[in-house]
């Protein structure tokens, strides 16, 4: 079965991408949120490749690295399986159904909403309340995927020394974080307004359409921060881990921002403005109204200005830690920094939070 259902408190949130691992522990209840412990580290080149993990021991290696950097106090820890190797389904069922009878239900259908065999699959669900239109019925919420996708991930960090306590999907978690970020804008946006989130990674850019918490829309492109590392690696006959650094800190030749940097940007926006085209373009959809950079490449020099004056928007930096308290064992300035890249793993953690 996958983790749908409240794990315990104390939750260790852990974001396996294809560059780094990411580990946060919170605290708290309502919107008196801390953050305990945190940290952020590296993987090898090819450990995991869109989001499968390709070599175990470098991930393992990693996570406990990030487990003894950042020192949690609990050892239940929460992973997340791409939303794309996961079906989610709103089933109607009678209201009188027990849990068990609902499981029996699913397996007895399951050839009606899972397109993979049964016996190869991890599946979980949540009711959601009485359905709108039929009092005596129930939307009930399933999310299946294929057993291995979550033994991998448990594996992972079982053998790293955390206990593998809930499993999630990353849009759930990211749909978690949302009220934290959209608390960073001044004024709220009413009931006809939505927000979008571009989540920048190193090899994948993720487009999401969020209103009141739920996603409504949502589009992968294969391009991130790793192209611009290896324009800069290419174009300076620099190695990986060096173009890596320099992006970073600096230093590079005098025309590194009018030859590689800004044609990056531009390629970004350009990327942005399509997704929100194709939203569009299915009718009928709300207006986004704001716009929220995430991710490790988001904050590239003159991204956000250049995204806010291209399409006339409020743009954000992801900081879900903003209205938080840090504890003071904690590097703020590093998390601040990171802010960014940790909102699946600071979803995740917030499935403890009362």
């Amino acid at each position: 079965m996958l983790g749908l259902k409240a794990p315990p408190k104390g939750l260790v949130g852990v974001d396996i991408t294809s560059a780094t691992v990411k580990l946060i522990e919170l605290k708290g209840r309502g919107l008196q949120r801390r953050v305990e412990s945190y940290a952020v580290r590296p993987l090898r080149e090819g450990a995991v490749v869109e989001r499968r993990i390709r070599n175990m021991d470098d991930v393992v290696d990693a996570i406990g690295l990030a487990v003894e950097q950042a020192r949690p106090r609990s050892r239940h820890a929460a992973v997340a399986i791409p939303s794309n190797a996961a079906i989610t389904k709103t089933l109607t069922l009678p209201s009188s159904l027990s849990d068990e009878e609902i499981e029996a239900r699913i397996r007895l259908e399951s050839d009606k909403h899972i397109p993979f065999p049964f016996n190869e699959v991890a599946f979980d669900f949540q009711r959601l309340g009485t359905n709108a239109r039929y009092p005596d019925q129930q939307d009930v919420l399933l999310v299946a995927c294929r057993q291995q996708e979550v033994a991998q991930l448990t594996d992972a960090v079982l053998r790293a020394g955390l206990e593998p306590t809930a499993v999630d999907i990353e849009a759930f978690a990211l749909e978690r974080v949302c009220g934290e970020l959209c608390r960073q804008f001044e004024q709220e946006a009413n009931e006809n307004e939505c927000v979008a989130l571009v989540d920048l990674g190193a090899n994948m850019n993720a487009f999401h359409v969020l209103q009141h918490g739920r996603t409504l829309y949502s589009r992968d492109t294969v391009f991130g921060g790793r192209k611009l590392t290896d324009q800069i690696r290419q174009r300076y006959g620099l190695s990986l881990e060096e173009a890596g650094l320099a992006k970073k800190r600096g230093g590079l030749p005098e025309d590194y921002t009018d030859q590689v940097l800004i044609p990056f940007v531009d390629a970004v926006i350009q990327q942005v403005g399509r997704s929100l085209q194709l939203y569009y373009s299915a009718g009928r959809n709300p207006t986004v109204k704001h716009l929220i950079l995430a991710g490790g490449s988001c904050v590239i020099p003159g991204l956000r200005e250049k995204l806010a004056a291209s399409s006339g928007m409020q743009v954000g930096i992801a900081n879900p830690f903003q209205h938080m308290t840090i504890n003071s064992r904690v590097n703020v300035a590093a998390l601040t920094s990171d802010a960014p890249a940790l909102l699946t793993a600071c979803g995740l953690a917030m499935r403890s939070l009362p």
